[in-house]
């Protein structure tokens, strides 16, 4: 590793600001989260050992050192991926390895990481099973919000993933996500990625049907779902009322409106709790298949690990 890294490392730790600027968690949430990331590596490395020890050559630990050996150093490694988003050139520069192999280790690191979340219980919810059900996964979810979220990606070359891709709303190229959260802000599920073509009332009928939440839970969208009260009449729903075309709204609606937009807009303190990771603002540069969603996943468990032990 370069010695200017291994030099401000414990720099960093001892600074808030700059642990939170550089890492998105502040020196106790590092601190805390260690030991599990600790565990979770050695668990993987042994099942790793188990699944190839008859075609090893040495020992567990043997061989060539990483560029990455203490632990600190490989969790501080991820979580400065995910907030700042360098490319690997840059990595490149400030630790001295290769490209391909700074690729490798980020791919391992972010599998670390996303079971150190998953044993954090930190991470949302992917899929909504049976209605009876909803309140086992949400105990405490009387009401909950409802919006879409949309990320820029690099333009493809291919028409039709163009085409997919596309956000008239945006005016790019972008990916999409549905996600639900409760009042404290907490990220309760988190939809599968789509192409910014998709209309949010669409995706939300196809990742969380109507029909697996409980009807007495309050619902606050936005008006990107305007038509889910008239299909849904049995929902509780709190949306505003959209101006019509020939006159303006009465003075009590527009009260209304801003009365349900100042309790609506917690969702979007989520969101923008979420987006603090560069990586799913920036536009998004990672071409395989699948980084996107798990980049967006991740995300959300660390803002969902931040609310938990702030």
């Amino acid at each position: 590793m370069s010695p200017t890294i291994m030099m401000n490392i414990e720099k960093v730790l001892r600074s808030e600001r700059l642990t939170l600027a550089l890492t998105g968690l502040n020196p106790n949430e590092f601190t805390e989260l260690l030991p599990t990331f600790d565990q979770v590596w050695r668990n993987v490395r042994q099942q790793d050992y188990r699944r190839n020890r008859k075609h090893r050559t040495r020992k567990p630990g043997g061989g060539r050192k990483g560029f990455l050996r203490e632990m600190q150093d490989k969790l501080f490694f991820i979580l400065f991926y995910y907030k700042c988003y360098p490319t690997y050139d840059v990595l490149t520069f400030l630790y001295g390895f290769d490209w391909g192999n700074g690729f490798r280790k980020q791919e391992q690191m972010t599998e670390i990481l996303e079971k150190t979340l998953g044993k954090k219980m930190a991470l949302p919810e992917r899929r909504l099973k049976k209605v009876e059900e909803f309140f086992e996964m949400f105990p405490e979810a009387r009401e909950v919000f409802v919006d879409g979220t949309e990320r820029p990606v690099q333009r493809p070359k291919d028409s039709k993933a163009q085409t997919e891709k596309y956000s008239g709303k945006k005016k790019r190229h972008t990916l999409k996500n549905i996600i639900i959260t409760n009042k404290k802000k907490k990220i309760l599920f988190l939809s599968k990625t789509e192409g910014g073509r998709q209309h949010d009332f669409t995706m939300v009928k196809k990742h969380a049907p109507p029909n697996k939440i409980p009807e007495k839970v309050k619902q606050h969208m936005d008006l990107g779902f305007k038509g889910y009260q008239a299909q849904f009449p049995n929902h509780r729903i709190s949306m505003p009322e959209r101006k019509p075309r020939t006159h303006d709204l009465c003075q009590t609606k527009v009260n209304q409106n801003k009365r349900k937009s100042s309790i609506r807009v917690l969702v979007e303190h989520a969101i923008c709790g979420v987006k603090r990771f560069r990586i799913v603002t920036d536009v998004f540069r990672n071409k395989v298949e699948g980084v996107g969603d798990k980049a967006m996943l991740i995300s959300c468990g660390l803002w969902n690990y931040h609310l938990a032990t702030r």
